[in-house]
């Protein structure tokens, strides 16, 4: 028998003590990991919270709830992980995350403690709940299972012929993953950047309740700070903010425009990226700045006719698409903003109306799409995320 995964760095090694991989049991998240993504030594210690509390499954465990990570059970892979459908001895439906690579690998130790420092401290319905975690043999983290799959899934994945996803649903996805994501930015002890905010990162319990999963990106922002430069960019390209993609520049506004182009998503029924080489947001941003509202949703919703969808929330998807994928952060709205109008406030499009830019000003273009790269890259010297990210999973 494999023993304990002992490798790792001096907070790896410390949260390893903290763990038993015998039996499972609830044990609080050690300060190692709760700071371990964070960087955050200059900043002010926040308020005193209770921790979150994870259980610690061994691996025969998470070995018989997997059926020994049977193919037939492989629900999700990325770069570098791997996504199992379980049941666990008690009857709870899991989902195991298995990351993948060399064992000294210490890049992956990091991820793994980056991961279970944020999401192990997130408790809201509308993100997927951790259970616990594994480090017995390998790195495990174990999730509720959302049953019905990815919001990706259920819009381009289905059977040719299949019923599409109802608008009902759809408006419902949009709303609960803003609820999700403002809880990130504002519910949380520490402001939490997802980096990642697509179809695929946000899965569907029974009753089409959305929870926003995997943060494999997902970096701290302190109260202290603005924003946080990164490299290299990583992400999803088509959902990937200009000033992120072109300057490392990270805050709120990178979540929020990811989240226009989940909602132009959602309405559509169209890929951010697909075979046609144009992007999701390069195709939609001339129908947003004419209000061709109906241009913009998924045929098979349409094919429903009129009672097929509610032109009122149709009308309000689009508006606040378009202040999402404004081109400069400045002027997008905050994800509280956001679910405030999603959720009814009045639209009042002179509160939301862009200043005359002045002449030569970046600041004052309404839009920015994919299809604008052409120059772009070669001045920015920022490398492309088509070499440089790791795309994730469901």
């Amino acid at each position: 028998m494999k023993p304990l995964y002992l490798r790792g760095s001096g907070s790896f090694k410390r949260l390893l003590l903290s763990l038993s991989p015998h039996r499972a049991k609830r044990v609080h998240a050690p300060p190692d990991v709760e700071h371990a993504s964070a960087q955050t030594e200059a900043a002010s210690p926040p308020p005193p919270e209770r921790r979150p509390e994870w259980e610690c499954f061994s691996y025969e465990e998470v070995r018989r709830a997997t059926g020994g990570f049977r193919a037939a059970n492989l629900v999700g892979r990325g770069g570098s992980s791997e996504v199992y459908r379980g049941e666990l001895a008690d009857g709870r439906a899991v989902a195991v995350k298995r990351l993948l690579g060399a064992s000294a690998c210490e890049r992956r130790e990091r991820d793994f403690l980056a991961e279970l420092g944020t999401v192990g401290h997130a408790r809201h319905p509308n993100v997927c709940p951790l259970l616990g975690c594994c480090v017995d043999r390998d790195l495990y983290l174990v999730f509720a299972f959302s049953a019905r799959g990815s919001v990706s899934a259920n819009l381009h994945g289905g059977e040719e012929g299949a019923p599409a996803m109802g608008w009902e649903a759809r408006y419902g996805v949009a709303v609960g993953t803003a609820r999700g994501l403002e809880y990130l930015h504002k519910g949380c002890r520490r402001r939490i950047i997802h980096r990642d905010i697509k179809a695929s990162n946000v899965l569907l319990t029974d009753d089409f309740q959305p929870q926003i999963s995997d943060f494999g990106l997902a970096k701290w922002l302190p109260t202290e700070w603005t924003h946080r430069a990164i490299a290299p960019i990583e992400g999803t390209f088509g959902c990937l903010a200009p000033e992120y993609y072109t300057r490392g520049i990270v805050d709120e506004k990178t979540d929020v425009f990811a989240f226009g182009v989940f909602l132009l998503e959602l309405m559509a029924g169209r890929k951010p990226v697909d075979g046609t080489h144009r992007s999701l947001l390069g195709w939609a941003r001339p129908l947003l700045s004419e209000g061709k509202t109906e241009a913009l949703l998924d045929p098979r919703i349409l094919a429903g006719g009129n009672g097929g969808y509610d032109a009122e929330q149709a009308r309000r998807l689009a508006f606040v698409a378009s202040l999402c994928v404004r081109a400069s952060a400045t002027w997008r709205p905050s994800m509280t903003e956001v679910l405030d109008l999603l959720e009814g406030a009045e639209i009042t499009e002179e509160r939301w109306a862009m200043p005359e830019p002045a002449a030569g000003d970046d600041e004052g273009e309404e839009m920015w799409g994919f299809d604008d790269l052409d120059d772009d890259e070669e001045e920015s010297g920022t490398p492309s995320p088509l070499s440089t990210s790791s795309a994730s999973s469901a």
